[in-house]
């Protein structure tokens, strides 16, 4: 049993399912990022961790403790949202103990605790300031002040960064990892931003069309995805899928794969991945960006590296690297070059594909083989 537990949760509006069978275990300490497109049910189902909705079936449990029923207030949970609900006419101080005080905490023990947060977040200097006198990235330091002085059980996080610019949301992530690192808290964080979810969490539960698609760490969200939908949306840029075929050569499994300009390619796959198994079998095959690369940037490690000469259809130089679009499969795909390759549009360009990374789908069923 986790220290959260979520068990065969589910939750409808009438004859609508907006959330299936959910089962997740959180363990105390861990960072847990629910992750997907708008719509997938992830909110719904911090919400209902929060118990701002209701089960429809199943059950959450927090401590070995059932939730079904347990009004938020007295789930001992504290919950940081995407508009920071600061009340504009207390300053910060008042701001970060009014929980406290509405819980009949004595103005000494509510004053340490302001303290300790404030010192922590670095905030110190602004608790007599308003909420309308500080940037996006102060109020949301004082919304998590808020959450904090509570020492709650579960820290909830709705999406917290959205409203923040793109080196602010970089600068943020960065302070939230420091603080887990340093309290160890249990953290429930949603987002839409999947790098958001590879750098924060300690596990991601990818979601879509109201299911878990995937639960697991970072790397093995990454590295084998479970379907074709968690290859795609996972990592930016996404993951390369083009259709090709497993054919044997000489007895071993190679993916065979129209090139951009005409002919084929023969990539064959790393030894000891079972993939002879499936030999005349169609397939979508994934690779990430970084497994199509220069000959040079190659990894030397990998026994497997293959190159294929292609067109080059567009570059897209993007500072530390060069993204380099091709075709396989009838299908546009990018690698993630060095910044200082001399390649350009319109030539013909030795790729290196590293085939230890690739991993394959079924076409139909969209699972990974």
């Amino acid at each position: 049993m986790g220290f959260l537990d979520i068990k065969d949760a589910t939750k409808s509006y009438g004859a609508v399912k907006v959330l299936h069978e959910t089962n997740i275990s959180v363990e105390e300490g861990e960072f847990l990022v629910l992750v997907g497109p708008s719509g997938c049910g992830k909110s719904t189902l911090l919400n209902m961790i929060a118990g701002l909705e209701d089960v429809t079936s199943g059950d959450i449990t927090i401590k070995g403790r059932s939730m079904n029923g347990v009004r938020p207030a007295e789930r001992n949970i504290a919950m940081v949202f995407q508009s920071y609900a600061l009340y504009p006419n207390m300053n910060v101080g008042q701001n970060i103990v009014f929980g406290l005080e509405m819980h009949g905490v004595p103005k000494p023990e509510r004053e340490k605790a302001m303290n300790e947060v404030a010192d922590l977040l670095q905030i110190k200097h602004l608790l007599d300031r308003k909420p309308g006198q500080l940037s996006g990235g102060q109020r949301q330091r004082v919304a998590m002040g808020r959450a904090l002085v509570r020492d709650p059980d579960v820290f909830l996080f709705d999406e917290p960064l959205s409203n923040l610019d793109a080196k602010l949301r970089v600068d943020m992530r960065t302070e939230i990892k420091k603080l887990h690192s340093k309290l160890r808290t249990t953290i429930v964080y949603v987002t839409h931003d999947q790098i958001e979810a590879l750098t924060l969490s300690t596990r991601i539960a990818v979601m879509f069309g109201g299911h878990v698609q995937q639960l697991g760490t970072p790397k093995e969200i990454y590295d084998n995805p479970a379907n074709i939908f968690v290859a795609g949306f996972m990592g930016s840029p996404s993951m390369n899928l083009f259709p090709a075929k497993i054919v044997l050569e000489d007895g071993s499994p190679v993916a065979k794969t129209a090139m951009g300009g005409g002919g084929e390619a023969s990539l064959p796959f790393a030894e000891g991945r079972g993939f002879e198994r499936h030999a005349g079998r169609d397939i979508v095959l994934g690779l990430r960006p970084e497994a199509i690369t220069d000959r040079d940037g190659a990894d030397r490690n990998s026994r497997s590296v293959h190159v294929v000469e292609a067109p080059v259809e567009i570059t897209e130089p993007a500072g530390s690297d060069t993204f380099v679009v091709t075709q396989m499969g009838g299908r546009e795909i990018t690698g993630r070059f060095r910044a200082d390759v001399d390649v350009h549009a319109g030539q013909t360009f030795p790729f290196a594909i590293n085939m230890e990374k690739a991993v394959a789908f079924d076409p139909n069923t969209e699972m990974r083989i």
